[in-house]
């Protein structure tokens, strides 16, 4: 007698062989067996009705690391069919945290979602997570950028030797705890004052662990390309597999730059330096408003940053080179605000730079730096720069995986509030349906190892990823012809459609598209099952 049964589905393995028919027959977690019609029972039989049977979809590119504790039904991303997100991501996580980076971490977790850290290490941190009970599987990267902060604060300085001894030894120790690899956000302090030598560094340190190197690349506009090749170049001295995030060209003056990026990746394989990417299927980028500040603007902490903002000296050069930097980009009409903190400004919620300047009666730039400093920079934006045809290029490659670079959201709740990107609901099920049932850009099969094996590929998990006998039974069963994101811009809050079943470790977590309210997620660790 099996746990579960699935019969009459068309099974999509996740390799990138074509579909076949077959069962899946389910025990304790993990798939025992796959076969036609053995006539064998089960406690539960769950008919797939000629619907597509695969394994769960990994979303590689997330920030759910916090939003899983204060919403662990993770239901943005069940309804679209993940089964496991992967956090720590453009060098921030959540652990490990020490001193004042902890006092921070603290501060800011209870004043935005009444939730206590009670962590300081990555075991600590996972141990949490455990405990809190979750619907995905979650598994996490260790973020240069935290680990630069707990070191050294938002210092822009080259590390001395201790400092960076110090840094090395944090970020092995949290490997050692069970994290995949290495992230960075080069265009993010305090990550963003870091030199090359020093990722090479740290590199070196998830390379001796057997661990990849995720990176936010320094630039994806004008500098594209010398970003990849610092890629690259960290990669060959490091001796680690290299993942570049979302990978995109921003800007009118940089469309098409992805042909020559990703020339230089597969020129990069051919000279065995191992690098992937992922990408999300959108125009738009996403990340907090005061990213369109120049980077040498940018040292210390919030603080000081809103400080200089409110020099009119320093600010009239801020505004200068902003607006500069904004011109060769796009134009202001191209910048939304995605989410305010306070109520004064949620009617700016939706609105572009432009049009809250006319409402305001000032230069866009300076309505820009006025929200920044009102709302102590927790205000984000939602930027339109990228290219349909370039979005598809990076999607048909066959070095991209899908990633949201999403959060675990709900339409309820403070996971509800503004108006996010709508890549936390509708990432894969936009592939599925605008990207392979419309535009007929790959084959189902193809999409499917995208979100799916090639994933799992990357992390080193050799048990999950693929529908073979003995791995986790992490399976999304989908209807083909009606799969499709219904999230957009103007209303993000809108869950995914065409998903029937999701099952995480052998539990039915989503059935006939209805959330049941289960946690049977697990945190997983490099090397330590689970």
């Amino acid at each position: 007698m099996y746990d579960i049964i699935i019969k009459n589905g068309r099974i999509i393995d996740g390799t990138g062989t074509p579909w076949f028919y077959g069962d899946v027959y389910i025990n304790d977690g993990r798939i025992i067996k796959i076969s036609r019609h053995t006539g064998e029972g089960a406690r539960r039989i769950i008919d797939a009705d000629g619907n597509i049977v695969c394994p769960g979809f990994i979303d590689i590119h997330t920030h759910s690391d916090i939003p899983l504790l204060v919403n662990p039904r993770s239901e943005s991303k069940i309804y679209q069919g993940v089964t496991l997100e992967v956090g720590g991501n453009c060098g921030i996580s959540p652990a490990p945290v020490f001193g004042q980076a902890k006092n921070r971490l603290r501060k800011e977790l209870w004043d935005d979602y009444g939730l206590r850290a009670d962590w300081e290490t990555y075991d600590e941190f996972m141990r949490f997570m455990g405990g809190k009970g979750i619907s995905v599987n979650y598994a996490g990267l260790i973020g240069h950028g935290s680990i630069r902060e707990n070191v050294m604060g938002y210092k822009k300085a080259k590390p001395s030797s201790q400092e960076l001894d110090q840094m090395g030894k944090i970020l092995d120790m949290s490997l050692k705890q069970g994290a995949f690899g290495l992230s960075t956000g080069l265009i993010y302090p305090p990550g963003s004052y870091a030199d090359t030598e020093e990722i090479v560094f740290l590199a070196r340190v998830a390379a001796a662990n057997g661990c990849f190197y995720a990176t936010h690349l320094r630039d994806e506009g004008e500098y594209l390309i010398e970003a990849v090749n610092e890629a690259l170049r960290i990669g060959q001295e490091a001796g680690v597999p290299v993942h570049i995030s979302h990978h995109k060209a921003i800007g009118k003056l940089n469309r098409g730059k992805v042909k020559d990026t990703l020339r230089l990746m597969e020129d990069a394989r051919g000279k065995g330096i191992d690098i992937t990417c992922d990408l999300y299927p959108y125009t738009a980028t996403s990340t907090n408003l005061s990213s369109i500040i120049p980077d040498r603007f940018r040292t210390g902490d919030i603080s000081e940053l809103l400080e200089k903002l409110k020099d009119p000296e320093i600010r009239a050069q801020m505004v200068k080179e902003t607006t500069i930097l904004q011109n060769r980009l796009g134009s202001w009409s191209d910048i939304y605000i995605s989410f305010t903190a306070s109520e004064k400004n949620k009617g700016f919620e939706g609105k572009n730079l432009q049009e809250i300047g006319i409402i305001l009666s000032k230069d866009p730039c300076e309505a820009a730096f006025d929200l920044i400093i009102e709302e102590q920079d927790k205000v984000d934006k939602v930027c339109f720069g990228m290219y349909e045809d370039d979005i598809q290029f990076v999607l048909k490659h066959c070095l991209t995986m899908i990633g949201s670079d999403g959060s675990a959201r709900a339409p309820y709740g403070v996971m509800g509030r503004g108006k996010p990107h709508p890549r936390s609901y509708g990432t894969f099920a936009r592939v599925l349906g605008m990207y392979v049932r419309e535009k007929r850009l790959f084959f189902l099969e193809e999409a499917v190892r995208k979100m799916t094996w090639f994933p799992a590929w990357r992390l080193g998990l050799a048990d999950r990823g693929v529908l073979k006998v003995g791995n986790w039974a992490d399976i999304t069963i989908f209807d083909q012809e009606k799969v499709i994101d219904t999230a957009d811009y103007s209303d993000p809050h809108c869950y995914a459609e065409g998903v029937c079943y999701v099952i995480v470790n052998g539990t039915v977590v989503l059935e006939h598209g209805e959330h049941l309210g289960l946690f049977p997620g697990k945190v997983i660790r490099k090397n330590k099952g689970m």
